[in-house]
């Protein structure tokens, strides 16, 4: 069988709107689902709105929030290198690619909504029949998302994000530009959450979300799932 090609879209993004704080993409959703994917022989391109440095989120890598996936990345000095060295999304096709991951923290809160790139990119992959994954705010690249009929792509469609308690939680409610499980909501999506920072992944087709950071390993292995039945059916 041939190998996945998988590309992941992270963020330019790295001011937190006018609170003078940084931030970027989630390193344990970044890291955990590239290795689960790599380790079962994907090739990973990552892509970014700006394209080169793609900026981490800061808090994302205290000691508190470190696992074995984002030990791995540290001392990944090739996978670092290719997140320091992003393509621009615009230079990238879906039609190349048999899936797609959007990783999270709060970079794409901004970035992502209103992107033309984004929602271009991300509309092919959705008609051409490819999975789309994003997790925690890497649903934010769904706002703006339309189908074939001109609707919304969440509506009616069983997903999860970042919820509004976890975002009330952090603190953060007031510094984002939206709460996303309420646009999501608006936009007639049927959003599910679980408890606050424990997985929760919904597999709608091939629209694949996840809650939280914990949520990305199990998000990742939805995708290797949902890759490995489309290349067997192709196979059939």
């Amino acid at each position: 069988m041939s190998k996945h090609k998988v590309l992941f879209l992270v963020t330019s993004h790295d001011q937190m709107g006018d609170t003078g704080h940084k931030t970027g993409f989630w390193l344990e959703e970044v890291a955990a689902p590239y290795y689960i994917l790599a380790d079962a022989g994907a090739e990973i391109t990552v892509a970014s709105p700006k394209g080169g440095e793609a900026p981490i989120d800061p808090t994302s890598q205290k000691d508190d929030w470190q696992t074995d996936a984002t030990r791995r990345f540290n001392e990944d000095a090739a996978v670092q290198k290719k997140f320091a060295n992003t393509a621009m999304l615009a230079d990238v096709a879906a039609e190349d690619f048999d899936a797609v991951f959007v990783p999270g923290g709060h970079g794409p809160m901004w970035d992502y909504p209103g992107h033309p790139i984004v929602k271009a990119v991300l509309e092919d992959f959705h008609n051409q029949g490819k999975p789309l994954a994003a997790v925690c705010h890497g649903p934010a690249a769904l706002v703006d998302l339309q189908d074939q009929n001109g609707e919304p792509l969440v509506k009616g469609k069983t997903i999860t994000a970042f919820t509004d308690a976890e975002e009330t939680a952090v603190g953060l409610h007031e510094a984002v530009p939206f709460m996303l499980e309420t646009r999501l909501r608006e936009l007639g999506a049927n959003f599910e959450a679980g408890n606050d920072w424990e997985p929760k992944v919904h597999r709608h087709g091939l629209l694949i979300t996840g809650q939280n950071p914990a949520s990305s390993v199990p998000a990742a292995n939805a995708v290797l799932e949902a890759l490995n039945e489309r290349q067997q059916a192709a196979a059939e």
